[in-house]
């Protein structure tokens, strides 16, 4: 089974902001560094400083809270430039996946996942 993304959406993320990063990156000379496994790094790295906004409690900061997201979604765009793949296909085909894998006849409104047999 696999999803469609309706044509009301546009992919993500959009050309435009794919280009600003690569062009980001090329005036400083960095693709050097942006190796798959470093930037896998980067990505848990900033995944850590997000969980960090929230370490006392579930008031963060939200400008904050929307900095390091935006840091977690810029090295995940630059892993994906690296490895070749579309983010927008990558994700529409894991979604297929888990709907296959989670029903919603056994998980709509549970917080427990009952996968199919």
């Amino acid at each position: 089974m696999k999803v469609k993304r309706p044509a009301s959406v546009p992919p993500m993320p959009t050309e435009q902001t794919i280009a600003a990063l690569r062009a980001f990156v090329a005036a400083r000379d960095w693709d050097q560094f942006h190796t798959p496994e470093n930037l896998a790094k980067s990505i848990a790295i900033e995944a850590s400083e997000l969980l960090e906004c929230y370490q006392w409690g579930p008031d963060a900061d939200p400008q904050d809270v929307r900095d390091e997201l935006a840091d977690v979604v810029t090295y995940c765009i630059h892993l994906a430039n690296q490895l070749g793949v579309d983010l927008d296909e990558i994700v529409m085909s894991k979604l297929a996946k888990t709907e296959q894998k989670y029903p919603i006849e056994l998980n709509q409104g549970s917080i427990h996942k009952r996968a199919e047999q």
